[in-house]
């Protein structure tokens, strides 16, 4: 037998035990590489491939993207940049980081890691049923995926396009983006925006600054920021925000926990119990028809609205400390008529027949109770 087909006869097999599962290890040799220097500065350009299975770790020095169920086999192209005297360097300091592929279980592994040189690496595989990419520092980009999805870069964007499952993202500093999941989202930055435009379970979002964004969640959303505007279009189940500074905006949920330093809170269409706390900033509550608990809204310095629609009996408790005028709490119904009590003013009574306890609390702003 040729040294050729020897060679390839064991790479045939270690593809072969790649995908049936085995612990398995190998340098892909790489075609097609490409090299250009000017000055000081090399780049070079590899491509390879190999059977794919269902399940995909990437681990990467540099930028990572991922598009899953665009090709028959897995293929990857590489593109280096070193610093080198000359070509004949350059390639010394890209052969002594080669790419490797291993097995280990269900699980296929494509490393391709850094060091001396940066490295932007694109894969196309089959159909994944899971994936993982971590990369030291870079930008991550995944599409996709038909499972589960975990993105974790010490630096840089995260831009998941579809994933099929649950989705876990972490990067140190930078943007996080989600289009859609199947699944639930958990989505974490030191410092960077958040945006998720759907997921189909829960959806735990948190950044040291920034904004955060969420569409549409069919489930729980929890969300924290240390300093941006939180917004939550839809979600089924409860959303819990905590706030440093910044803006609060929820659209539809099944009750709300919320607590903000500073910064309005604008909520509506809201089915369940609310909790809402600002030190500073005006309070907007559009109330929704069933589902409501005993509930509080209180801020430290603004105002606050309710709007209460025909269908919702509530029992209202408000009082303003520190008011100058009995006018600071204007309500609607005639049941609530405001009154001075020391230095508050208070109104108490029921809405629409009565039911679950309201309480407003405000220092020194207006209260506004109406009818929708």
């Amino acid at each position: 037998m040729s040294i050729r087909r020897r060679a390839a006869e064991t790479q045939r097999k270690f593809f072969l035990s790649l995908c049936l599962g085995a612990s398995a290890s190998m340098i892909v040799p790489a075609h097609g590489q490409q090299l250009t220097c000017s000055r000081d500065q090399c780049e070079a350009v590899l491509h390879g491939t190999a059977p794919a299975c269902t399940r995909l770790r990437i681990e990467a020095h540099g930028t990572v993207t991922l598009e899953s169920g665009a090709a028959k086999q897995l293929s990857y192209t590489l593109k280096i940049a070193v610093s080198a005297r000359d070509a004949a360097e350059a390639r010394r300091l890209i052969e002594s980081w080669p790419v490797h592929i291993s097995s280990q279980g269900e699980w296929a592994t494509v490393k391709a890691m850094g060091g001396a040189v940066m490295s932007v690496l694109s894969v196309d595989a089959p159909r994944l049923d899971a994936a993982e990419i971590v990369t030291a520092v870079g930008s991550v980009r995944a599409n996709g995926v038909a499972g589960t999805l975990e993105i974790r870069t010490g630096a840089g964007n995260i831009d998941v396009g579809r994933a099929g499952g649950a989705v876990h993202c972490t990067t140190g500093v930078g943007r996080v983006s989600l289009d859609s999941t199947g699944g639930p989202a958990t989505l974490e930055t030191n410092l960077g925006d958040i945006v998720a435009r759907e997921a189909g379970g829960a959806v735990e979002a948190q950044t040291g600054g920034g904004d955060v964004r969420i569409g549409t969640a069919w489930g729980p959303v929890t969300a924290m920021s240390g300093g941006g505007e939180i917004s939550v279009g839809k979600a089924a189940g409860i959303v819990t925000l905590r706030n440093m500074a910044g803006p609060v905006q929820v659209g539809s949920a099944a009750g709300i926990r919320c607590d903000s330093a500073s910064g309005g809170v604008r909520l509506a269409n809201i089915a369940g119990p609310i909790r809402v706390a600002t030190s500073m900033g005006n309070i907007m509550a559009s109330l929704s028809g069933g589902g409501l608990s005993n509930s509080y809204l209180a801020t430290g310095f603004g105002d606050i609205t309710v709007v209460i629609p025909s269908n919702l009996g509530v029992t209202i408790q408000a009082e303003d400390d520190m008011a100058d005028t009995v006018q600071r709490i204007v309500s609607d119904f005639a049941a609530l008529q405001p009154r001075r009590q020391g230095t508050r003013i208070v109104a108490a009574g029921p809405v629409n027949g009565g039911g679950p306890l309201l309480q407003i609390s405000g220092m020194g702003g207006t209260i506004f109770i109406k009818r929708q």
